[in-house]
């Protein structure tokens, strides 16, 4: 303490020097009506973009928590929708919709791993077991599909990428619904094929992709992409198609999983089938 006054006595004429200059500004800001107005609008533009800094600081860390209850609430939306729903009886009409029966349910998910550079790429999300996943649900987010669950523990859970080389999406082209199979041969992230389509079904370059419903992983209608191009090799009986994803692989940060409701009943009534 004795060397703070010390410190103060000698520099006692800079802190008076200091003072007087401080009353002289106010003084002339108090009596001078274009100072006064300068000094307020100073003050007002450092006070703004200082409270702007601060609400943009704000605004960033609740960001986060944002997105979620987003993506928890397009999953309550999705899970809603009559479209992913089965109709009982097309010939009973009741207005409490009762003629519907859920097929499908949606959980969001946050993406808290992810590769989209390998051969054989993979998700993980941050639901497992715990919150009721399974292997072999589908995954999708807002702009259309992404994979299959393949493990799973009590709060995790890994995903097949469409961008993997076992990776094999049952599909449809929309405007036709003519039937085939999405792969992924590597490269370019963006881009996968669809197989198994007939040479004499007729193709447009922007034709929209979609998924068949014949999977019990998705329903159908869920967009995959559209065809970028395509082509017939000599001999062949069915196209190379070329398809552009709907989803930015490289930009996943919540997924939607699905589980189908009646699963266990189609795999059942499958199973039962005839092979031949």
């Amino acid at each position: 303490m004795k060397n703070f006054f010390d410190f103060l006595i000698r520099q006692y004429f800079f802190f008076l020097f200091l003072i007087m200059e401080v009353i002289a500004i106010i003084m002339v800001v108090q009596n001078n009506y274009y100072q006064k107005a300068g000094f307020i609008n100073a003050t007002n533009e450092i006070t703004g973009r200082f409270l702007t800094t601060i609400n943009s600081v704000s605004q960033y860390f609740s960001l986060a928590d944002a997105n979620r209850k987003l993506s928890e609430e397009n999953a309550k939306l999705l899970s809603e929708a009559k479209k992913f729903r089965k109709a009982n009886d097309t010939k009973v009409y009741h207005s409490n919709d009762t003629i519907y029966t859920q097929q499908f349910e949606f959980m969001s998910a946050k993406v808290v791993r992810n590769s989209t550079n390998k051969r054989n790429n993979y998700l993980t999300l941050d639901k497992g077991s715990k919150q009721g996943i399974t292997k072999d649900m589908g995954v999708i987010t807002s702009t259309g599909i992404v994979g299959i669950v393949k493990e799973v523990s009590e709060n995790f859970s890994s995903v097949i990428s469409v961008l993997h080389k076992d990776s094999k999406i049952s599909a449809k082209i929309k405007k036709n619904g003519q039937l085939g199979t999405i792969e992924w041969s590597g490269g370019d992230y963006r881009y996968g094929e669809l197989i198994d389509v007939p040479t004499h079904v007729k193709l447009l370059t922007g034709d929209t992709v979609i998924t068949s419903g014949y999977s019990t992983s998705f329903p159908e209608g869920i967009i995959i992409g559209t065809i970028l191009g395509y082509k017939i090799e000599k001999g062949d009986d069915f196209y190379t198609i070329t398809i552009k994803f709907s989803t930015d692989f490289n930009s996943i940060s919540y997924a939607y999983v699905i589980k189908n409701i009646l699963k266990n009943e189609l795999n059942k009534i499958n199973k039962d089938l005839p092979n031949d």
